[in-house]
Order: C-alpha cells, then sequence, then structure tokens
C-alpha cells in the first residue's frame, strides 16, 4: 500500500483482502436486509456499491483518492470463463437445442437494437453518433473490458479524447442497472405467470446436502482443477495471439473459454494425466473455484468504481442508459420470455438476459444463480445463457462494433 499525494494506491494483495470483506459484507446485508433478498440482488453487488459509496463520500470529505490493482481481478475474470469451458460439453449444446439458438439470434438483433437506441439518444442531445455507440454494445454488452479495448481506436480515429472515460462510465452505470434488474424481473415474471422450477427447491437442496456429504474434496482435487484451469489458459493465451494476427480482438477470457470447451470435448475420459484422476468436468472443485472467481471479481469491480470522476459525464451518459435500461425491459419482457417458452426457465432466462444487457455475462450468472437460491434451480438457462453470453456474443460483437464504426466514417 503506497500513499502519495492525496492517492491511496493498494496492491492486489490488499486488493483481493478488501474484495473477500466486501464479498461476505455483501452476504451478510443479503440476510439482513429484506429489499435485498426478496430481489434476488446479488451478494457482491450488495456489498460492492456500498463500498464505492463510501470511497467516494471519503474523496468528497478529504479528496483522497482510493486506487486499487485489479490485476487479479481480470486473472480471476479468465478463471471464471475457464471453468465454463471446462464444464461445457458437446451434449450441453445439443440440449440447449433449439432455446440456444432462438436465444442466440434474439441477442444478437438486440445487440443491434441497443446501437442504433445509442446513437439516436446521443443525436438527439446534439452528441457525435460515436458517443452513442460507447454507450451501446460497446461498453453496456461488451462491460468494461470491450470499452477499454475500443476506446484507445475509437479516440484516434474520430479525434474522441473522453472515449475511455464515456465507455468506462457506460459500462459501470450499465452494471449497476445490470445487477439490480435480473432478479426483479425474474420475481415479476414468476409471481405473475405462477411459475414453479421442474425440481422443487427443497428437494434440490437436500440433494445438494447429501451430495455435499457423500463427496468429500481433498486438497489435490482442488490442485487437479486448478492445473486443468491453468493448461486451458495457456492454450487460450495461444489462441488469443492467433487470432489478433489475424486482425481479430477477443478479449482473453474469451480464447480461454473456447480453450476449455476444446480440451474439454476432445480429451478422453480415460486418457492419463499426471493427477491420475479424470478430466475435472463439473467437479466440486471445479464448481467452488468458479463461485470463489465470479462472487470476488464483481465484489472487486463495483467496489473500485470511482464515481466522482462520472459527475462531468452524467447529463448525456445517463440520457442514454435510461432509455436503454427502458429498451433491456421492454426486450426481455415482451421478446425473450415469451421465446424461451414463457416458463420457470424462461424467467431465470430473462433474470441472465438483464444482467448481460447492461452488465456483462458475470453480471448475468450472478443474477441467475440468486434467483436460482431463492426459487429452484434451472438447468436450462446455466446451460444456454453463458453459450450464448460468454462465447458467442463477444463474437458477434468483433464484427458488429467495427460495422458500425464503418459507417460513420
Amino acid at each position: 500500500m503506497e500513499f502519495a499525494d492525496g492517492i491511496v494506491q493498494l496492491n492486489s494483495f490488499f486488493t483481493v483482502t478488501v474484495g473477500i470483506i466486501v464479498l461476505f459484507i455483501g452476504r451478510r446485508l443479503n440476510q439482513v436486509v429484506g429489499f435485498l433478498k426478496e430481489f434476488s440482488i446479488p451478494e457482491p453487488v450488495s456489498g460492492g456499491i456500498i463500498f464505492s459509496i463510501l470511497f467516494t463520500l471519503i474523496y468528497a470529505a478529504t479528496s483522497i483518492e482510493v486506487n486499487f490493482d485489479l490485476m487479479a481481478r481480470d486473472i480471476l475474470l479468465v478463471y471464471f470463463f475457464t471453468t465454463i469451458g471446462i464444464n461445457a460439453s458437446l451434449g450441453d449444446l445439443l440440449k440447449g437445442g433449439k432455446p440456444l439458438v432462438i436465444l442466440l439470434i434474439v441477442t444478437i438483433g438486440y445487440m443491434i437494437l441497443q446501437n442504433l437506441t445509442g446513437i439516436g439518444v446521443a443525436t438527439l442531445f446534439g452528441q457525435e453518433p460515436i458517443v452513442g455507440l460507447l454507450g451501446g454494445s460497446v461498453s453496456l454488452i461488451g462491460g468494461h473490458g470491450t470499452a477499454i479495448a475500443w476506446a484507445p481506436k475509437i479516440q484516434e480515429q474520430f479525434g474522441l479524447s473522453s472515449a475511455m472515460e464515456i465507455g468506462i462510465a457506460s459500462a459501470t452505470f450499465g452494471l449497476i442497472l445490470a445487477s439490480l434488474m435480473g432478479g426483479p424481473i425474474a420475481k415479476y415474471l414468476i409471481n405473475k405467470h405462477q411459475l414453479k422450477p421442474s425440481v422443487d427447491l427443497e428437494a434440490a437442496n437436500t440433494q445438494g446436502k447429501e451430495t455435499d456429504t457423500a463427496v468429500k474434496m481433498t486438497s489435490f482435487d482442488f490442485l487437479d482443477a486448478l492445473l486443468a484451469i491453468h493448461i486451458c489458459v495457456i492454450l487460450g493465451f495461444v489462441l488469443n495471439e492467433v487470432v489478433s494476427s489475424l486482425g481479430l480482438d477477443l478479449p482473453l477470457f474469451v480464447t480461454c473459454l473456447f480453450a476449455g470447451i476444446v480440451i474439454t470435448n476432445l480429451i478422453p475420459k480415460n486418457y492419463p494425466r499426471i493427477s491420475g484422476t479424470a478430466w475435472p468436468t463439473r467437479t466440486a472443485a471445479i464448481d467452488l473455484i468458479a463461485d470463489m472467481s465470479l462472487g470476488t471479481f464483481l465484489a472487486m469491480s463495483l467496489m473500485s468504481m470511482q464515481l466522482w470522476t462520472l459527475v462531468d459525464l452524467a447529463g448525456p451518459i445517463f440520457a442514454i442508459l435510461g432509455m436503454q435500461f427502458i429498451v433491456a425491459i421492454a426486450v426481455n419482457l415482451f421478446i425473450v420470455f415469451p421465446a424461451m417458452g414463457k416458463n420457470y426457465d424462461a424467467a431465470v432466462i430473462c433474470s441472465g438476459f438483464g444482467g448481460i444487457s447492461l452488465g456483462s455475462t458475470p453480471t448475468a450468472m450472478a443474477n441467475m444463480s440468486a434467483v436460482s437460491m431463492r426459487y429452484g434451480y434451472s438447468a436450462q438457462a446455466f446451460i444456454i445463457v453463458p453459450l450464448v453470453c460468454a462465447f458467442f456474443i463477444d463474437l458477434a460483437n468483433a464484427l458488429i462494433i467495427p460495422y458500425f464504426i464503418g459507417l460513420m466514417q
């Protein structure tokens, strides 16, 4: 930890430590605050927003700025998506089937609509259309990673000096809206249509407890899962370099996700490994690492938001995000829910779509996890949403963003 010129700089060790504390505080808040539990607000969101507001108040009162080294956060993001790849199989794609294709088509159409909405509102407020694109799929469905990746290119091509700030601001507030949208939408749909999960919640919880009792995870199980993740990440690094050399910019977590899918589906189940065990697909250790990575990533992302830097950009950004929020809710209720079958699985998918539409795939997963804990598990939602959101969306966005940029030049 360093302090100089009114800035407190926390290294990765302190950042992870604070992130864990934030996660625990979020859990306690969700246990005691009825509103948070009632609307299935993810635990890292509850704690993260409180801490970001706290750091903003500290800055307002003392002009002391708290900065975090987020390298560990980005590693956790890669870990999480790699676990999704390791847990995916061709059987999952077959199970996803028609709903997977439908959700993918709806999502790609929504991405185009999101960009048109952003450009339209920006033009209405007298801003350049590129500002609207930054408040569209670049930062919302794309998230912070995509916004940070594209902002320098947009700044260079369009002379927009504030491109990075606009992108990060849109991604930041979009993440908050996405985190707050999923639970209430699922609650509304479940109550209105009196939906029930295919597996009784109490029975599922009992079954989970029995499984936890019967299966004991050892340190070698954990290390075996960690080794498998690292093997996939190494391949993901190689794939990312290859893709970059072809002129296609993809976040590292996308290629690591793909590497996990490839290895999981190509390696034989009885293939000899140094650990002496089978490839750890859907093991307790993989699930534990996934849960830890997702929760801590979201906690660190939200607690590190510097809200005071967004004041000057508040007007046009809030106008764009307000309209994007309305459009996202409308698409979710009137297109996604009917297209997915108007059943319980569709309601959980809508909570996930609420997360990805304005936030990120981890937000979508956190939304669905919170809803599932309250109402019951949806196998279909946890199969098709990660595949659509974590892989196909980034590939589609990598083509959609250059297309819109080309139209503006």
